[in-house]
């Protein structure tokens, strides 16, 4: 099996969210991105473009087989304009195709000034951190109309379908099977990538934790698969593997097992 890749920064998570959108863009178009040059295989925005048009009209074709549900979602539906043929990387057409690509995300689709880019975040290669949070936004966004999704956000929606469940039933920590939150509604969703084994996580995640050789390490326990009870303050998170990578799920987005631990573990963050 591929051994857990070491982090070495607080910044090297967004190399298993690159990983992550690089393989959703390939499948989706057929494309070859390497997470080595994710950010240039995107800086002229044709793929960008491209993709937002798509958008739009899956989330067209959602409304009209599902008007009552899609009256109660934001609809993009602003046409994309770009240049597709011979786009400099750099020039003022990349420029002007990575603006209109921006001003659709603000516009069509609403999204956060907090997850937001600018132009010369791409281009120049400024907030690549931004640049991949915009882009998980908007594959959250189209997942919600049936889009293919990321694994990153097929993992939460399906540990916020379980967090449904659980606190429907009062089990929430207990463990429970949880199930396609959009299969019996949208019997035409795109088939999902295959999500992760959560069979072998446990030992990934001792195997972390035992990078501390502490007499008292860092309380991490296990409550069921992927759920865990964290520090004194017993805070649950949950935790999944995404290839090489242990996640965790942080608020709305995604951390490093090491890295979140790097900031709570007392231990560790002496260290650093």
């Amino acid at each position: 099996s591929k051994s857990i890749r070491p982090f070495r920064s607080s910044e090297e998570y967004l190399e298993a969210m690159k990983e992550d959108l690089a393989e959703w863009f390939n499948t989706l178009y057929d494309l070859d991105i390497q997470v080595d040059t994710f950010l240039e295989s995107l800086e002229t925005g044709c793929h960008l473009c491209r993709h937002a048009n798509n958008v739009n009209r899956t989330a067209l074709d959602f409304q009209e087989r599902h008007p009552e549900a899609a009256a109660r979602m934001r609809v993009p539906q602003n046409e994309v304009v770009f240049q597709a043929k011979n786009v400099v990387p750099g020039s003022f057409i990349a420029r002007d195709n990575v603006s209109n690509f921006i001003q659709w995300c603000r516009q069509d689709l609403g999204i956060q000034d907090v997850l937001m880019f600018e132009t010369n975040d791409l281009v120049l290669k400024k907030n690549e951190k931004n640049f991949v949070l915009c882009l998980l936004e908007v594959a959250r966004r189209g997942s919600k109309f049936g889009m293919l999704a990321p694994m990153l956000i097929q993992m939460e929606e399906e540990i916020e379908e379980e967090m449904r469940d659980q606190m429907a039933d009062g089990t929430l920590g207990t463990g429970r099977e949880s199930r396609d939150p959009q299969a019996g509604a949208f019997p035409s969703r795109a088939r999902p990538i295959t999500l992760c084994d959560l069979k072998n996580l446990d030992e990934l995640v001792r195997e972390i934790l035992g990078c501390c050789s502490c007499p008292s390490q860092f309380p991490m326990v296990k409550v069921s698969e992927g759920k865990y009870k964290v520090g004194d303050s017993n805070t649950l998170i949950f935790v999944r593997v995404l290839r090489s990578h242990v996640m965790v799920r942080v608020g709305g987005g995604w951390d490093t097992l090491e890295h979140y631990l790097d900031k709570h573990d007392p231990c560790r963050c002496a260290a650093l």
